[in-house]
């Protein structure tokens, strides 16, 4: 950019070859300020497939449920507290007056000894009866916290069936060259130079390398037959966009390389860079699996601010693998990964960056996408149940017979 009206250049900015401004390092223009690129950590992965609703999420609330309740834990906690509580009322209604059977504390004594549904039920003949027997309030003090513990257990385990009713099972199995065919997705790939560059500045994007230089299987080929590109001009920067509809899972690495140079008065520099790769079955356009991040560095200690510029190459890796969703009538989708950004040439000294600015070389930012398949394995997703309703029933009759033994056991103790 030129120096302003005044002379001068922007805040965060520095003047080269007499007449030119350059923002500092991890800065670049916007709207006439040299703005600090930031990335805000906003790096996401999807396998494109949501768990399927199930017959309990669609009629109870279960995000509500989840949310009150991140845990059996605290639904166990919850029941003690309560059966304390219980116990701890039943014990004070011990010390309470009794004023020949009329006071509102006996009555209630009387009232507990009526629930005891469980160890002494012959009270219910008698119902008319002043309670003699301490062992029947008691077993009715029981009776109740047995009632409080299984319906605690019992939430708990209805807990653990909604919200683990079924897990996800991941199987591997080599790849033959039939299954591989089969695999027709369609891949959208998007990267975003950050930068105050423009379209004007690409050169290069239109070959196609695929294998490894040096070996027999490497060869060249034009980009156009393979995938259809296209470059837009963004606020941000511009944005490559590359689409390969119908497409197979090749057997070798591909590369794809392109370049921003200098024109006049308007360099080559970026900040970072954003991309965002999906795939989604040609048949099925329902699910798709994706990976979307941002690029500043090839390190996670470092943050310092550079700005990329120069002849080293930065390369972004990315990770393709099949994956065939069993539980979904047999849906293919190519799941990508984000797997390493080797940084090019970059400058974290505006000195540096003027250097290399008032230069007549190494004026261009150089990019490569390394796309790796891992097509020796398909890995196979199914979903399998975790209890039928056998194991549910015989769970439920589990925790209502632990219920009543506990406090059977304590009553045997007491009256034993």
């Amino acid at each position: 950019m030129e120096v302003n009206g005044s002379g001068g250049c922007p805040a965060m900015a520095f003047r080269y070859n007499g007449t030119l401004c350059a923002c500092n390092p991890g800065r670049y223009l916007v709207k006439g300020s040299c703005a600090l690129f930031e990335t805000g950590g906003d790096w996401m992965v999807s396998s494109g497939v949501s768990p399927a609703p199930t017959f309990l999420t669609t009629v109870l609330p279960i995000d509500d449920i989840k949310r009150f309740t991140q845990s059996q834990a605290v639904l166990l906690e919850a029941t003690l507290v309560l059966l304390l509580v219980w116990l701890a009322f039943c014990l004070a209604l011990r010390f309470t007056r009794v004023d020949n059977g009329r006071s509102f504390w006996f009555r209630l004594r009387w009232w507990i000894s009526r629930f005891d549904t469980f160890y002494d039920t012959k009270h219910w003949l008698d119902d008319n009866k002043v309670v003699i027997k301490r062992k029947t309030e008691l077993g009715g003090t029981f009776s109740v916290a047995s009632w409080i513990l299984f319906v605690g257990l019992l939430s708990a385990l209805l807990y653990q069936i909604i919200t683990k009713w079924s897990i996800e099972v991941h199987r591997v199995r080599p790849a033959n060259a039939p299954d591989l065919l089969s695999f027709v997705n369609d891949l959208e790939f998007n990267i975003t130079t950050i930068s105050s560059m423009s379209c004007s500045h690409l050169r290069g994007l239109d070959s196609l390398v695929i294998g490894t230089v040096g070996s027999i299987d490497y060869r060249v080929y034009p980009l156009s037959t393979y995938v259809e590109y296209n470059c837009q001009n963004t606020s941000s920067g511009p944005t490559i966009s590359l689409k390969c509809n119908s497409c197979q899972i090749p057997r070798r690495n591909h590369y794809i390389s392109w370049q921003f140079v200098d024109l006049p008065n308007d360099p080559a520099i970026a900040v970072g860079f954003r991309f965002n790769l999906s795939a989604k079955d040609h048949a099925d356009g329902k699910h798709v699996s994706f990976v979307t991040g941002t690029m500043i560095s090839d390190t996670y200690t470092n943050d310092e601010p550079k700005t990329f510029r120069g002849s080293d190459v930065n390369v972004l890796r990315i990770h393709l693998f099949p994956q065939v969703y069993n539980n979904l009538n047999n849906l293919k989708l190519i799941q990508p990964l984000f797997h390493d950004f080797i940084s090019g040439s970059s400058f974290s000294e505006a000195s540096d960056l003027q250097a290399s600015l008032q230069g007549s070389k190494n004026g261009l930012v150089n990019t490569t996408l390394f796309i790796s398949y891992l097509s020796d394995y398909i890995v196979e997703i199914n979903k399998e149940n975790m209890m039928g309703i056998v194991g549910f029933l015989a769970d439920v009759g589990g925790l209502y017979a632990i219920s009543l033994a506990i406090f059977l056991f304590f009553l045997v103790q007491v009256f034993g």
